[in-house]
């Protein structure tokens, strides 16, 4: 979580957003309802896997996303938990140039 927080937080350059978002109430970002529904569908991907099911993938269609945005989304908040696992699996530290600070 820490390289990928760093990450959107030098991206966005909008620290209300990255607290916000990183925080303990994600969904209460001021963002587009389809875009919230996406970080909703993450938090549940990512906390609770087993649990998707098809009115899962419907409430993003009702969005606006395709088969196609759905799979890559998928993917990309798969691979965002694995690869965050595997930093804090193997205690791989921050890179100075995304310290928390910066």
């Amino acid at each position: 979580m820490k390289h990928h927080g760093a990450w959107l937080r030098k991206l966005t350059q909008d620290e209300e957003f990255f607290e916000t978002v990183s925080g303990p109430e994600p969904l209460s970002a001021q963002v587009a309802d389809a875009d919230k529904a996406l970080i909703a569908f993450s938090l549940k991907l990512t906390r609770e896997p087993a649990s998707i099911g098809p009115e899962d993938i419907d409430e993003l269609r009702r969005h606006g996303f395709n088969d196609r945005a759905i799979h890559d989304a998928v993917q990309v908040i798969s691979y965002f938990a694995y690869v965050n696992r595997v930093a804090d699996g193997l205690g791989v530290e921050l890179e100075e140039r995304f310290g928390e600070t910066d």
